[in-house]
């Protein structure tokens, strides 16, 4: 895999093809009056981290004289368009970024032919945006067809998504095939910190929480192998207990796994209290602590308890490198205090250079004090991509650029 920055001649007069995830949260600013009805313009970027950190590739592309088609995809419940990142890239970038709509399908179209136009009118330092890839069926289909009309527009690809390198897409697997490609520096530096958990100082500890334990099957076996502790919360956790034979009550569970050998393990640390309320109203001010023994028939497990907390914090006391993807309660409602302990505790040793850290998981950052996050060792734009660069020790589209 080569990497942009050492064939950083090579654009110079190109069109650039840059894939990019600007996949960012997005919300609907409530109206200030009221009786004024919702619109558009109502909606707001809640966190640009993805945005900002591709400045640095796309600036480094434009002083070296690349013409740069950025390529990304949006998945919002509000808005299927590019068009507010755009404007935000605009702003940051203080250059106009024209958004290009209608850039595959029938090449007769007048879309397309302004789509054409555009690029081959381009000059070196120019940036379009292309609109969001998965308005096309062919993007997820990985369709040949629509991955050959993404590389007429380019000379060069650059991948510099690793947050979606996992996905088998035309823009990240089928476009490499046909065109010169590189990896961009942020994909290059993801790679690089991650693949410390394949060989890290010890003591190591891994901290996993979320759901689905089906999906996450072959990291935990993996871990329990290469850390020296392993804790699964969250509703993973949820899977543990229930495993061991403790009640669960109404708790999130995945279904149709074995989780036999995994609770054998001694390294496995699994929640030794619980925060329960009833599945009535799980959000409701009324839960409270309980021995996994103890959950009734009408409760939900919503977060590790203090005791476990404090369990977590001796662990990491005697850890050199800590790895973290998930947060271990449902922090939307509330049931954040281990995430944010954890996560405080985790940082504030990080900084004290006790301890190298990786977290990852836009869960994981939402739960975390953004005062904690410049702290760690290294933060991962990826959430699903971390998890299976962590299993498999590569992605699809880090395979598409060897």
């Amino acid at each position: 895999m080569h990497s942009i920055a050492d064939h950083i001649a090579e654009v110079k007069g190109k069109r650039v093809l840059l894939r990019l995830d600007f996949n960012v949260p997005i919300e609907k600013q409530a109206s200030l009056l009221d009786g004024v009805s919702e619109s558009a313009g109502n909606l707001y970027i809640v966190d640009d981290f993805r945005i900002t950190q591709a400045l640095k590739t796309i600036d480094l592309l434009r002083k070296n004289g690349a013409k740069v088609i950025i390529l990304s995809h949006i998945e919002s419940e509000l808005t299927d368009s590019l068009a507010l990142v755009g404007t935000h890239l605009s702003q940051l970038l203080e250059t106009d970024i024209p958004l290009i709509k209608d850039y595959a399908g029938n090449p007769e179209s007048q879309g397309m032919k302004v789509a054409l136009l555009a690029a081959q009118s381009m000059k070196e330092g120019d940036v379009v945006l292309f609109e969001n890839l998965r308005l096309y069926q062919g993007e997820k289909d990985n369709d040949p067809i629509f991955a050959k009309a993404l590389a007429a527009y380019g000379d060069v690809y650059i991948n510099d998504a690793f947050s979606v390198s996992h996905r088998a897409h035309a823009s990240i697997v089928g476009v490499p095939a046909l065109l010169p490609h590189y990896a961009g520096p942020l994909l290059m530096d993801e790679v690089k910190n991650i693949s410390k958990a394949f060989l890290p100082a010890r003591p190591f500890l891994f901290l996993l929480g979320g759901a689905k334990f089906d999906t996450k099957m072959k990291l935990v076996q993996k871990f329990l192998n290469v850390a020296d502790f392993v804790f699964v919360g969250g509703a993973l956790g949820s899977d543990v207990l229930k495993a061991k034979g403790f009640p669960v009550g109404k708790s999130i569970v995945s279904s149709g796994v074995d989780l036999t050998d995994i609770i054998l393990n001694k390294k496995l640390i699994a929640p030794i209290d619980v925060i329960v309320a009833p599945f009535s109203d799980p959000t409701k001010p009324v839960s409270c602590i309980k021995n996994p023994a103890d959950v009734l028939p009408e409760d939900m497990i919503l977060d590790a308890g203090p005791a476990t907390t404090d369990l977590l914090l001796e662990k990491l006391a005697e850890s050199k490198y800590v790895v973290w993807n998930g947060p271990f309660g449902k922090y939307q409602d509330g049931f954040n205090d281990p995430t944010i302990a954890l996560g405080h505790a985790i940082a504030e040793k990080t900084a004290k250079g006790e301890c190298e850290s990786l977290i990852g998981g836009g869960d994981t950052l939402a739960a975390v004090a953004k005062d904690d996050l410049a702290k760690f060792s290294f933060v991962s734009t990826g959430g699903g991509a971390m998890l299976e660069f962590l299993a498999n020790e590569t992605l699809p589209g880090i395979k598409a650029l060897e």
